[in-house]
């Protein structure tokens, strides 16, 4: 199912960035999908083989208004070929995609408490010169950290947290005995 939402989602990727619309098509298609993830009503007419591909067309057509033709278009060949429960996975690919044409680091700061905005803000300018990236940032409280960070650069994580400091420090007394 994975290569099913790589195949359609470079395909819209590629149809969005060709027209220029590259940003405004990420923004409806997780709009939707967003929309589609919190309403069981919904989920259940665009998943549903009880309901014909005409009647979820039209469905997409009053669900969604003002979009970029594209998306429009896309939702309907979901709909069309049965496709749309892949709609999730569709959107995390092309997010990926999104995401790589514009040099996006996703980077994450953990903490035990509540840091200082600023504090954050340096920590991202510093991965995004030693990146040549532009950084996604966000800050979250672990009080279960007990102190120090936890930070995350796309899939690599540096772990200076006073919890993970203190199992390594009892991993090794336990070794020693």
């Amino acid at each position: 199912m994975e290569e099913i939402a790589e195949v359609y989602a470079r395909a819209l990727f590629e149809a969005a960035n060709q027209a220029g619309a590259l940003d405004r098509v990420h923004d409806e298609l997780a709009q939707f999908a967003d929309v589609l993830g919190d309403d069981r009503n919904l989920q259940t007419y665009f998943f549903s083989p009880y309901f014909s591909s005409e009647e979820k067309k039209e469905g997409i057509r009053r669900v969604v208004t003002e979009a970029d033709e594209r998306t429009v278009n896309f939702l309907e060949l979901l709909a069309e070929r049965h496709r749309m429960p892949a709609i999730f996975r569709i959107r995390r690919v092309f997010d990926s995609l999104w995401a790589d044409e514009n040099k996006l680091l996703p980077v994450s700061v953990t903490s035990a408490v509540e840091l200082d905005d600023q504090l954050v803000s340096d920590i991202g300018k510093r991965i995004e010169e030693q990146a040549g990236r532009r950084v996604e940032l966000s800050s979250t409280v672990d009080p279960d950290l007990l102190g120090g960070l936890v930070v995350r650069v796309g899939n690599m994580v540096l772990d200076a947290s006073l919890r993970n400091r203190l199992e390594r420090l009892r991993k090794q007394v336990t070794k020693a005995t």
